[in-house]
């Protein structure tokens, strides 16, 4: 989850970077490109992973 929005980040400082345009002083391209590298590290790290747990359907729970 993490990923998609650190992916949808960067496609908007992208398009942001290639129109010229300016959100304020405080937004920038480059602001939103560290928010997208911030995102991906987060994913990297296994923050917002579901968690697994054993209670799905499995072969070896009919036997």
């Amino acid at each position: 989850m993490l990923a998609i929005i650190g992916a949808v980040l960067f496609g908007l400082a992208l398009i942001l970077d290639l129109a010229d345009a300016n959100l304020g002083d405080t937004v920038t391209a480059s602001t939103i490109v560290t928010a997208g590298l911030l995102c991906v590290a987060l994913h990297l790290a296994g923050v917002g992973a579901r968690a697994r747990t054993g209670g799905g359907w499995s072969l070896r729970s009919r036997r």
